[in-house]
């Protein structure tokens, strides 16, 4: 894949074969919509170098493209992009969630690193680019705009939805963005030191994934039968209280029919082979960076003050 209208039509056809309300799905509509703005702006004049801006936007989709042909294949995607895939059918999951989780992994894991390739084929700084990187913002502002105002719910279920306007108000992509320039600079400071880039990408991979296991949160909505919680602290219990103990295997209660998009995802995608939960985020075992962040609700609780996102 070379060009951006070849994204394009990866992105159509990948959209074209999953559910609509599939977690995937939901992101691949927004990254479909902003590639194409961003298409339809190289050759208008907007940004300074449009094939540089061309060819990051080829290297930044196929790190996407790669965690999709992982899951389709049935490996595992990179840590930051596991929590998406893992409950992509989770009826408790409100589509913005999977909105933000797919805009988190991929702007603020894989943007750096397309950059940083970016920058090593063109022989350049990651400065010579900058002005472009930012000018993107412009694009991205109003896209996310759009995207809030087609998935927030109306005011009649604003009551309902407070903990997603919570979660909506703590993350932001212009903010993602600027933290992915940082990681940017920071990696281009290490690209003589193999293994110290290696160990920050790998850090990222994972602390990335931890954000993203807590955008993915269900809001309160009731299990499908067989399904369970992602691992870490339980929700506030019914008194208002703080939940305790282990998630443990729904009871009759707690459960009910599957979503149109879980019917076709077969339960197997969301365990580990094990019976266990696969939204591991940065705590898988195979993932050195996760090594310190497993689900326990002391290593949630630093990893989320360090993001920025409130935990609670």
């Amino acid at each position: 894949m070379r060009t951006v209208g070849q994204v394009v039509g990866r992105l159509r056809e990948i959209g074209a074969g999953l559910p609509p309300a599939d977690g995937v799905a939901v992101f691949n509509r927004i990254y479909l919509t902003v590639t194409e703005a961003v298409r339809d702006r190289l050759g208008s004049g907007y940004f300074a170098d449009p094939p540089a801006v061309a060819a990051l936007d080829v290297l930044f989709a196929r790190r996407y493209l790669r965690a999709v042909a992982a899951d389709a294949a049935g490996r595992e995607p990179p840590a930051c992009w596991r929590p998406l895939f893992a409950v992509r059918a989770h009826p408790g999951v409100h589509p913005l969630q999977f909105a933000l989780a797919g805009m988190n992994a991929h702007i603020q894991h894989d943007l750096p690193l397309a950059v940083v390739e970016a920058c090593r084929r063109r022989g350049c700084e990651p400065a010579g680019i900058a002005a472009d990187y930012h000018r993107v913002n412009g694009v991205l502002a109003e896209v996310e705009t759009a995207v809030r105002e087609q998935l927030m719910p109306g005011p009649d279920l604003l009551e309902r939805a407070e903990p997603l306007t919570h979660l909506v108000g703590a993350w932001s992509v212009g903010a993602a963005r600027e933290v992915a320039w940082s990681a940017v600079e920071a990696l281009w400071e290490l690209r003589h030191l193999p293994g110290a880039a290696r160990a920050f990408a790998t850090a990222l991979d994972g602390s990335v994934g931890l954000l993203g296991r807590a955008l993915l949160l269900p809001l309160g909505s009731p299990l499908p039968l067989g399904s369970t919680l992602p691992p870490g602290p339980l929700p506030p219990g019914p008194d208002g209280g703080p939940g305790t103990g282990q998630h443990s295997e729904p009871t009759p209660t707690r459960t009910a029919p599957a979503t149109a998009a879980a019917a076709r995802l077969p339960e197997a995608r969301n365990r580990t082979a094990g019976g266990t939960d696969a939204v591991a985020g940065a705590g898988a075992d195979a993932d050195p960076a996760g090594a310190g962040a497993g689900p326990g609700a002391g290593g949630d609780q630093a990893q989320l003050e360090c993001s920025g996102l409130p935990s609670a």
